[in-house]
């Protein structure tokens, strides 16, 4: 928020308080820096988690198909409504009168360039997910379409294609604006540590210092590890596909434990090297890689139908946005439940269960924005890129289906995710060479998700420390790594998706905290901020008054000097 003058605006500045930096320095008396109860609770629950999993897998994957089933059949209008009123948020901030708050002090500068930063956001948002659903997901609604949609081949397709675009699209991305911006506004405006804790303070008040505090943090922390966990297993699932398509090795679970191993190694040397460095760099060069890739198969497919089913698929989602958002196949029945609970419900889950980690990254690398510019470049760049990633991807598989040689869907209907993208690109000229890209792109995104999460689980459970300490990075890389290989032996993508559901359902709590405590604080800045206005604005009129009444008063007397100084000539004048 811009102040009308250089003297007129009196906000809360930004610094850290002396109770702030006490509270800091308190939450890092455990070892590495950390905060023991955040830190041993949260290691405490990935362990259990993970240590069970792995030591009795049938009774895992018995018991996460059953908690799936609950959850979903008990939570699944509550994740639809939720993420609805998040979408509705986020644009209420954009387009509302609380825009023009800076996220720092007023004269703060943003500290990365426009690229760089939708380079992080986007490479850490979602993707090692475009990559593994951007031909999957659409080509999935196609042949087995959401429970009572019907109709020709061709709106079958669009109807696909609009279904993705909904999970992919603005009600994604509003879920890491309701965090992010909480987060950002508590860290750059009112010098807090970076803790989720400390965006509840104006409705919790002191109690964000106790234990409530820290069960909230150790919420963040869990859902942070089981989100990347799960894109983890994802983005490995995709590379063994990729290695056993082109005969370099067969899709095993051991291939995938050690595909797992390695490139958790290499995120872990990325983080060591720090966000400036490895981070930073990783992620520009994902960016650059995808948009190669994607170029690539626009050029080498059907170039001009493509770009005309971006364009009318857009068209079409934001006609039918609102419906689509609330849909929770209410008289689908069980069919619809299970559609519900494999798709949407599964999504919610995972951007939800992703947002402390996406949440606090996006927060750490936006000093220097303003609200307005936070919330159009986190909602509506990156949901246009991922239309346009699906209209490519999706798109030419579509139309492979449609009006070329199909292949591309199983004799059954069925579409294995995994394999989808470089069956695509099998066919495809120079196909090879493609999909060594997408495996490349695949283990890219792989580092940069593990490297960004364990960063941010690293200040969670140092208290809100921006520069964790490097044992501490370390552990928590290896840890994302060791949960993604005891979810994928539990029972593989089934168990890493009901994972996702199941953690998002305590931090919506949160995210729903985080709404009430992010308005409040927005509405007192600027009630702050009108209330200067105000008293500039009487001290100005104040000031002309007086000024106006001076001069009256100095016009009064100069006429009576001057009536005085007549009246005495015309005397003299007589004598």
């Amino acid at each position: 928020m811009r102040c009308p003058g250089p003297d007129s605006c009196e906000v809360p500045p930004v610094t850290t308080t002396d109770d702030d930096q006490t509270a800091t320095a308190t939450a890092r008396r455990g070892p590495w820096g950390t905060a023991p109860v955040v830190f041993w609770g949260a290691v405490a629950v990935v362990a259990v988690v993970s240590g069970l999993t792995i030591v009795f897998p049938d009774q895992a994957s018995d018991l996460v198909g059953r908690a799936q089933s609950n959850v979903v059949s008990a939570f699944g209008w509550y994740y639809v409504l939720l993420v609805a009123a998040f979408v509705a948020f986020a644009i209420w901030l954009g387009v509302g009168r609380w825009g023009d708050i800076t996220l720092g002090q007023d004269d703060d500068e943003p500290e990365y360039s426009l690229g760089s930063w939708f380079s992080m956001l986007f490479a850490t948002g979602m993707g090692i997910g475009l990559v593994f659903w951007g031909v999957a997901e659409p080509l999935s609604h196609y042949a087995d379409p959401k429970p009572g949609v019907t109709g020709t081949p061709e709106q079958l397709a669009q109807t696909a294609m609009s279904q993705t675009y909904l999970h992919w699209g603005l009600s994604a991305w509003a879920i890491y604006v309701v965090v992010g911006i909480a987060i950002a506004y508590t860290v750059h405006r009112k010098g807090r540590p970076i803790s989720i804790r400390w965006a509840l303070e104006p409705i919790l008040g002191d109690r964000v210092r106790g234990r409530l505090g820290d069960v909230i943090d150790i919420t963040a922390v869990v859902g942070t590890i089981f989100g990347v966990a799960t894109s983890l297993g994802l983005g490995v699932l995709q590379i063994g596909a990729g290695l056993e398509h082109m005969g370099i090795a067969e899709s095993s679970t051991t291939l995938q434990v050690v595909i797992i191993v390695v490139i958790t190694g290499v995120a872990t040397l990325s983080v060591v090297s720090g966000l400036d460095k490895g981070l930073k760099w990783l992620s520009n060069v994902n960016v650059s890689f995808a948009g190669l890739l994607m170029v690539a198969v626009l050029l080498l497919g059907p170039t001009l139908f493509l770009l005309r089913e971006f364009v009318q698929s857009i068209g079409i989602y934001l006609a039918d946005v609102v419906p689509m958002m609330l849909n929770v196949s209410a008289y689908a029945g069980t069919a619809g439940e299970e559609w519900q609970a494999s798709w949407t419900t599964f999504f919610w889950g995972w951007w939800i269960s992703w947002s402390p980690f996406v949440g606090i990254f996006i927060a750490r690398i936006s000093r220097g924005r303003t609200v307005r510019e936070f919330v159009g470049g986190v909602l509506l760049v990156p949901s246009l890129v991922c239309f346009l990633w699906f209209s490519v991807l999706g798109g030419s598989a579509l139309y492979t289906e449609l009006f070329g040689g199909g292949g591309l869907v199983g004799p059954d209907g069925e579409v294995v995710p995994e394999n989808a993208l470089f069956d695509l690109l099998a066919g495809l000229p120079g196909g090879a060479v493609l999909s060594v890209g997408a495996i490349i792109l695949v283990a890219l995104f792989f580092i940069t998700s593990a490297d960004s999460g364990a960063l941010v689980v690293s200040m969670l459970s140092a208290g809100g420390d921006p520069e964790p300490r490097t044992p501490l990075r370390v552990l928590w890389a290896a840890l994302g790594g060791v949960l993604a290989i005891a979810l994928l032996v539990a029972g593989g993508l089934t168990a890493l998706q009901t994972a996702a559901i199941l953690i998002a359902l305590p931090f919506s709590v949160v995210m729903i905290g985080m709404v009430v405590a992010t308005s409040r604080a927005l509405h007192l800045e600027h009630m702050a901020f009108l209330r200067a206005e105000r008293r500039q604005l009487r001290s100005a009129i104040s000031a002309q008054i007086s000024a106006q009444v001076d001069r009256r008063v100095d016009q009064r007397l100069g006429s009576l000097s001057r009536l005085r100084t007549a009246g005495q000539r015309r005397r003299r004048d007589q004598e």
